[in-house]
């Protein structure tokens, strides 16, 4: 009887119905008052029996929108209510979620929170986030929209919320936690190279390039740290090389100035480009000194121009060309097999729709892009002979790019059988990014590798990475040859149309799993410009890629 007397205690004080509606209101600081649903139901008299000691079988199948709604109110009210270990015991991952909503208080000094739920989508509750940010006197309002999602708790399939770091704040990944405080790092003015000044409002693209500025160069750039709110990445945040993030500036710090060699016109043409298409990045640099020019994403928040790690497709056919004239096994002008399939490894190669190409030169090949023609070509070479030459010659791979941000130096990592022919051309391990390629035409027009840079070595007298050799005079005359009949004559003809005659282009499409269309690719040179681009789930590079690229290549002329 001594449960069921405090169990029917507890009820007393439930919060009132009023109007259909559940209003908490709490008295003390750092709380604020939170609107929810309907009373908790029948769901609510389970836990309550379940708390005086009645057990039942676990529950499956679909969640009910009463469970749904408990689920949601008793997280939210005791998580507004400043108690971290209620709310966390009401998630599937009570550890974690104790650290962060503990950390709310603590470390994010927020107070006079309140949170107000929106109506459930299934089992997806949005709710909006109002507080206080509160430091050594400082005060201002933080307001956002987040959501969670219940789900039934693996032991006893009682509803639960699911527990990620984005429910406490959209902007956070697992492992990442909110701190106030004086900023990691002082802001910085990142200046173009005519020295105007660069930001978001008027190059979307480039937020992810000017935080990773600031964690570069803030502390050494001259400027003082203000006092923030901010997004502190964890472990895996910071594998994936993702910056910190400023959420609410309670004072401003003086700004240090960082110079880059972006170019202001090129850059408005860049953002302009990747805008007309979903999921397009591209690079614009300088062959003959490594300068980056331009870099643009359609989306803002992860900077896959420089940090993606994407197969390449039938660009990564540059690379391999340079290592069959470089092994006599491919003459520019001289024939060579092109058939409609080629085994190899036990896998079954074959060119888009089973084209083949009869008694025509390696330069008919590359230009039409066939695959076959690379694939019959596996069994002569070693298993790292296209990684060696991608490292050599083209400075990939290797880690060691000191470009002024974070960037991913691409992959060709040494593989065997099927999966090492499939690397010929742009598949199986090899992974790029539109740097990467961008590089890889900008080598070929300067015949020889120059580590792209973003801010000029001697800003803070970094070593770029070099190739440790060069091609051969006669392996970078055939492969200007093949790129510019490409650009001419072959798949990137049409992008190309009007730009030459100092020119080179290739196009690519790279199969992804579970994605009915390939990433679109294309690189390309003109003059003292290089370029590259992705569409992701584009296509046929030489339809999506390759107008953005051509575009740029003009724009920069």
């Amino acid at each position: 009887m001594g449960k069921r007397r405090r169990v029917a205690e507890r009820r007393k004080t439930t919060p009132a119905v009023v109007g259909g509606a559940i209003a908490v209101v709490v008295a003390g600081a750092g709380i604020g008052v939170y609107t929810l649903y309907g009373g908790g139901g029948a769901a609510a008299d389970d836990r309550a029996q379940k708390s005086a000691g009645y057990s039942e079988a676990k529950k499956t199948g679909p969640l009910s929108a009463a469970e749904v709604q408990t689920a949601a109110k008793a997280f939210l009210t005791a998580w507004q209510q400043g108690k971290p270990a209620e709310a966390a015991a009401a998630t599937n991952d009570t550890t974690a979620a104790t650290t962060l909503l503990t950390g709310y208080t603590k470390d994010a000094r927020l107070k006079d929170v309140t949170l107000t739920a929106g109506t459930a989508t299934g089992a997806k509750v949005p709710f909006s986030v109002k507080a206080t940010v509160s430091y050594k006197g400082l005060t201002k309002p933080l307001a956002y929209d987040s959501a969670l999602t219940v789900v039934r708790g693996a032991t006893d399939g009682e509803p639960v919320v699911d527990w990620h770091a984005s429910v406490v704040h959209p902007e956070l990944k697992d492992g990442d936690t909110l701190v106030t405080g004086e900023a990691g790092a002082p802001p910085v003015k990142a200046l173009d190279r005519d020295g105007g000044e660069m930001t978001t409002a008027r190059y979307p693209s480039l937020g992810p390039v000017l935080d990773g500025l600031r964690e570069k160069y803030g502390t050494t750039s001259g400027g003082s740290a203000g006092v923030e709110l901010r997004v502190v990445r964890g472990k895996e945040s910071k594998k994936a090389e993702l910056s910190d993030k400023t959420l609410v500036e309670l004072s401003k710090g003086t700004p240090g100035t960082v110079r880059t060699t972006l170019s202001p016109s090129l850059q408005a043409a860049a953002e302009k480009e990747v805008a007309k298409t979903a999921r397009a990045s591209v690079v614009v640099m300088r062959p003959s000194t490594g300068e980056i020019l331009a870099v643009a994403n359609t989306n803002h928040g992860f900077n896959t121009a420089f940090q993606g790690s994407l197969a390449p497709g039938s660009t990564m056919k540059i690379i391999t060309s340079s290592l069959l004239f470089e092994k006599n096994l491919a003459s520019a002008n001289k024939p060579h097999p092109c058939p409609k399939t080629f085994t190899y490894g036990g896998w079954k190669f074959q060119n888009d729709k089973k084209f083949e190409i009869k008694g025509g030169t390696f330069k008919a090949s590359f230009a039409r892009s066939c695959n076959t023609a690379f694939i019959s070509q596996a069994g002569k070479l070693k298993d790292s002979d296209l990684t060696q030459q991608a490292q050599q010659v083209f400075g990939l791979g290797l880690d060691n790019w000191a470009i002024g941000v974070s960037s991913f130096d691409g992959a060709v990592p040494v593989q065997t059988a099927a999966p090492m022919g499939a690397s010929l051309i742009g598949q199986g391990g090899v992974r790029m990014n539109p740097l990467n390629m961008a590089s890889v035409a900008s080598t070929v027009k300067a015949g020889v590798f120059h580590q792209p840079y973003l801010v000029s070595p001697s800003v803070d007298h970094r070593t770029l990475a070099t190739a440790s050799r060069a091609m051969s005079a006669s392996t970078l005359s055939q492969l200007r040859e093949v790129m510019q009949y490409t650009a001419a004559y072959g798949t990137a003809a049409e992008a190309m149309a009007g730009l030459g005659p100092d020119y080179g282009a290739k196009t690519g499409s790279a199969e992804v799993d579970n994605q009915k269309k390939a990433n679109g690719w294309f690189t390309a040179y003109r003059g003292d410009l290089a370029a590259a681009g992705v569409v992701q789930a584009g296509g046929h590079g030489g339809d999506t890629a390759g107008p953005i690229v051509a575009s740029l290549l003009k724009a920069g002329s």
